[in-house]
């Protein structure tokens, strides 16, 4: 009896390879190589470009079933405006208020596939414990073995527009633009 059990077991495990299953790959955000920038018009000026240097979070993957998901947390603390006196401006309560809310995140709810590759990404952005719906439109996709580290890898650029007077960051609108485009450069490695 137990043979019997154990013949079905690997011809069910045979079936499984021979019909090309594949299982959803994990990575880990790569945090040396994921930078969320975001831009905004100042006074009509100019487009400011600032960006963060600390995210992590993981991206979960499945090509043949073209499904994935997306879960990033950016340090908010570790904007990057240029200008050190700027860089704590802007941590302040009228803008990101990073001492009360030290993080920002972004968790998806859908990826839609055009193909082979994610075109859209939508899903729950929080900034200042506000959360709104937002949808990333993908403009890079690439997922190969990376070339030094020889394992799965995976990497996309991408982006959105807010307003930040959503998120209870409005101040100075609409002398300092409140639209915001937030682009996110991602690079992940197979956990």
């Amino acid at each position: 009896m137990k043979s019997i059990k154990r013949i079905v077991a690997a011809l069910a495990f045979t079936g499984a390879l021979a019909s090309g299953v594949a299982a959803p790959v994990t990575y880990g955000v790569d945090g040396t190589h994921t930078f969320p920038r975001f831009s905004y018009s100042h006074f009509g000026y100019s487009t400011q470009l600032s960006s963060f240097s600390k995210t992590t979070g993981q991206v979960v993957f499945d090509a043949e079933a073209k499904k994935g998901s997306v879960d990033i947390v950016i340090d908010m603390r570790s904007v990057n405006t240029g200008f050190t006196d700027f860089n704590e401006h802007i941590q302040g309560e009228d803008f990101l208020d990073t001492a009360k809310f030290p993080q920002a995140t972004f968790k998806s709810t859908k990826v839609v596939f055009e193909g082979d590759k994610p075109q859209s990404i939508e899903g729950q952005l929080t900034i200042k414990g506000v959360t709104k719906t937002v949808t990333l439109t993908v403009t890079s996709f690439q997922a190969t073995p990376h070339p030094m580290m020889k394992k799965p890898a995976l990497g996309a650029n991408a982006f959105t527009v807010i307003k930040r007077s959503e998120f209870n960051a409005g101040k100075y609108a609409p002398y300092v633009g409140d639209d915001v485009r937030i682009d996110i450069a991602i690079e992940a490695m197979a956990q």
